[in-house]
């Protein structure tokens, strides 16, 4: 029997704790709690999680410092789950490295998709040679999309930037990840250019580019590819089984 995978959850406030801990504990997850910065990364060290969920506001000082110093040794996922909702917080966030941003209240069914959405990051880029998610296939060794088994002509910087959403799929990337990763340094600022791409992406790969089923928009952040895992949902906050929702009523 596998080992289950190993969360730990950085947070000071009581209830989200207890709502976190259950959840993960009836998902078959293995919890490990930290409560500040320097216990998040001293645990982290001593335990090395296989996930990070993280709030910002902790009682000894920014989350974003357990992100830089983790990204310095480790590519552990790391979700971040705020009550900052502001675009400004959440492109920070994911700037410095996390994998997710997600706003309390948030729902059950959600950070459960989530955390399995970043989970497969662990996979190594290099030996990714395929991505499929629903009717969407991608040959990263033939260079070769299809979707539902008709081939579709893309540029080359289309491709380029389809790939770096599918070697990351489930992760937000923002738009100056995207920019730096497809065009280089020095495109910061050119977001029409990568609006124009992700526009043309939606027009050959999505059944309705109006609603589109991969190529998800983060708005004012970024994008993401919807992970595989995550391709038969409804888009968040719809079906009629959504989970219910956790108050967060700290200032994290």
């Amino acid at each position: 029997m596998s080992q289950p995978q190993k969360v730990m959850i950085v947070d000071d406030e009581p209830k989200i704790l207890r709502f976190l801990r259950a959840a993960l504990t009836a998902a078959s997850y293995e919890v490990i709690e930290a409560s500040g910065v320097r216990e998040a990364i001293s645990r982290a060290a001593a335990t090395r999680p296989d996930l990070v969920i993280l709030d910002l506001g902790l009682p000894d000082g920014d989350g974003l410092m357990v992100v830089e110093s983790l990204r310095q040794w480790t590519d552990v996922p790391v979700l971040i789950l705020s009550v900052r909702g502001r675009e400004a917080d959440k492109i920070a966030a994911l700037d410095a490295g996390a994998d997710d941003y997600l706003v309390k209240p948030f729902g059950a069914g959600e950070l459960m998709a989530r955390l399995r959405a970043v989970s497969r990051r662990v996979v190594k880029t290099e030996q990714v040679t395929r991505f499929e998610c629903g009717g969407l296939v991608i040959d990263f060794e033939r260079r070769q999309v299809t979707v539902d088994g008709e081939e579709i002509r893309l540029t080359a910087t289309e491709y380029s930037l389809l790939q770096a959403l599918a070697l990351h799929a489930g992760k937000v990337l923002t738009r100056r990840q995207l920019l730096q990763s497809v065009w280089g340094p020095g495109y910061d600022s050119e977001a029409h250019i990568l609006r124009v791409n992700i526009s043309n992406l939606r027009r050959k790969l999505e059944p309705d580019p109006v609603q589109p089923r991969y190529l998800i928009t983060e708005p004012g952040v970024g994008y993401r590819l919807r992970a595989p895992d995550m391709a038969g949902e409804p888009p968040e906050g719809e079906g009629e089984n959504a989970a219910p929702t956790v108050v967060g009523d700290g200032v994290g």
